[in-house]
């Protein structure tokens, strides 16, 4: 479904199946890559400790800003910024999120990954078929699972 701006929200199988593949417990510092209108991160916020969210355009920050305000979400921080990047600031985590897709898997987002933590990302280059990942961290090994066929929206930075 078109959340403007040219993106979209992902179907709820999508985000239950992402969500599900987090392993989340409660305690968790999440990052989610592509904040959308905020249906991911109020799903995320519910399951986890702490929440960040960046968003890459500053018109769906701020309307998903004002959605999970609405909805009084206390542990919840969006930032419009590059994805790419992570957010250092709060690194590292126990778990990423990505909502839209790379051509490949950005390193600064294993590296705000904690041992043991999950990164679910889709990946690849044609616009509406991806591959979804999961990469785990455990030492200095990077594990990854393929959890079939997606389609997101490319994954830009401006």
């Amino acid at each position: 479904m078109p959340i403007g701006e040219g993106q979209t929200i992902s179907q709820p199988y999508i985000v239950a199946l992402m969500t599900e593949l987090l392993n989340l417990k409660g305690e968790e510092k999440i990052l989610e890559v592509g904040s959308g209108c905020g249906y991911q991160t109020a799903v995320l916020a519910l399951l986890a400790k702490e929440v960040y969210s960046i968003e890459l355009i500053e018109n769906l920050t701020l309307n998903a800003q004002k959605n999970l305000n609405e909805l009084k979400y206390k542990n919840i921080k969006i930032k419009t910024g590059n994805g790419f990047d992570g957010w250092l600031d709060y690194a590292p985590y126990d778990g990423i999120i990505v909502t839209c897709a790379p051509l490949s898997i950005p390193p600064k987002l294993i590296e705000q990954l904690k041992d043991q933590g999950r990164l679910v990302i889709p990946v690849g280059s044609t616009y509406f078929y991806q591959t979804l990942w999961l990469v785990q961290k455990k030492g200095s090994e990077i594990i990854k699972t393929n959890h079939g066929g997606v389609a997101f929206v490319p994954m830009v930075q401006k």
